[in-house]
């Protein structure tokens, strides 16, 4: 009988054991990326990431939010991977400790959405500062996502180069809607107002109705993102590996060829760091 009783605990003993790798390795088959809503809403993640699942075998679970909410929730490590868009505020993510190293993945621009009519007249504007000028003296209306994003930090940063601090006419024709960048352009087209979208989003965004590109080209226009593993080293349970394994893909040869190729109606919505 103690024969048998010891074969049981053997035996259960291996089941255990087998039950715990098995576990262990699917909770490692997924990696989790706290990104801008740019990068989902554009379409481009949908399409670019089953293309690293099938060549890793990693699935990538996205968490969409602004940039300041995405490195929140990178903060609190309940992320491996965090990509954004605003090179100041992720390199003081990596000089607090939170994160690695950031690496270049993408680019694209801004761009200055209107109205056909265009009260302010700034269509064809190549200086974005003097298009923000216009808009508060013509006091056209304006809708900001004020969500702490990186299309809102460099919004804020336009209206400071041009001496205007707008939250002195909020309510009036300055608008914060708190919410992303295709609900904003969504209020932009029922008020007839102007707003500050990546393209990516605009390219993607299918209720564009009364509204048009007016203003493009400046080089502070310029929009890049970039990839950070979350430091292990603060937050233990980060998926270093499989972390670093997406970001890797990210900046090679097949994964900006993968961006590369996103397009939306023959439109390239995000250019790639390689020749």
């Amino acid at each position: 009988m103690s024969k048998f009783l010891n074969f049981i605990i053997f035996f259960f003993s291996i089941v255990l054991i087998v039950l715990s790798i098995s576990s262990k390795a699917q909770s490692n088959d997924y990696i989790t990326i706290a990104s801008t809503t740019s990068t989902r809403d554009s379409g481009l993640f949908g399409a670019i990431l089953p293309i690293f699942t099938k060549s890793s075998g990693i699935r990538v679970r996205v968490i969409a939010a602004g940039t300041g909410q995405a490195i929140k929730i990178a903060e609190n490590g309940d992320a491996d991977v965090l990509f954004v868009h605003h090179k100041e505020s992720e390199q003081s993510f990596i000089n607090a400790g939170f994160g690695v190293k950031r690496y270049d993945v993408m680019y694209n621009d801004f761009v200055v959405i209107g109205p056909n009519e265009d009260p302010a007249e700034i269509s064809g504007f190549n200086d974005v500062v003097k298009a923000f000028i216009k808009i508060a003296k013509t006091r056209s209306v304006f809708l900001s996502r004020g969500d702490d994003s990186g299309t809102y930090k460099k919004e804020q940063s336009l209206w400071l180069a041009g001496g205007i601090d707008a939250s002195k006419y909020l309510g009036s024709w300055y608008r914060k809607t708190g919410s992303g960048m295709g609900a904003t352009l969504n209020i932009a087209n029922a008020m007839n107002g102007y707003s500050l979208a990546d393209r990516g989003t605009w390219l993607a965004f299918k209720n564009k109705k009364q509204l048009k590109v007016l203003v493009e080209g400046d080089p502070r226009l310029h929009n890049s993102y970039g990839a950070i593993l979350v430091n292990p080293k603060r937050h233990p349970h980060v998926k270093s590996e499989a972390g670093q394994k997406l970001i890797n893909w990210l900046i090679s040869k097949e994964g900006q060829n993968s961006i590369k190729a996103f397009e939306i109606n023959g439109k390239k919505l995000f250019k790639s760091y390689l020749n």
